[in-house]
């Protein structure tokens, strides 16, 4: 009897053990492309927790002040999806080449994603 208890707890906390949240994302890196100075520069993450457990996102951090990552407030049920916001200052011309780097209790527990383009000052047609 006590063998056979033995093997059941071992067996419940072996499934137990297996259990995690997945993070998938739609896309790891966001083009914004050329854009103007002073455009809108809110892109989205879309993300799907594939696991069997919640996902929680405890943080995200941005390669530089000039990008501002925002996560989600609560847990991602399994199935469900979240998003991360980011915003890039886009009053600073040149290359956009950032990393946002997501931090959760996904089986891949730090996964760094990619924004990039070009900021350009506007031109009028009549400039030219």
């Amino acid at each position: 009897m006590k063998n056979l208890l033995f093997i059941l707890a071992i067996t419940l906390f072996g499934l137990s053990a297996q259990a995690q949240a997945k993070i998938e994302f739609k896309t790891e890196t966001i083009d914004y492309g050329t854009i103007t100075k002073g455009s809108d520069g809110l892109r989205v993450f879309e993300f799907t927790n594939t696991g069997d457990q919640d996902l929680i996102v405890s943080d995200v951090k941005s390669s530089c002040g000039c990008t501002v990552p925002q996560k989600p407030d609560g847990p991602i049920a399994p199935g469900a999806s979240g998003e991360i916001k980011v915003k890039y200052d886009t009053k600073r011309l040149g290359p956009i080449r950032k990393t946002v780097t997501v931090y959760s209790n996904a089986t891949e527990s730090t996964k760094a994603l990619k924004i990039k383009g070009i900021v350009e000052e506007y031109k009028s047609i009549l400039e030219n």
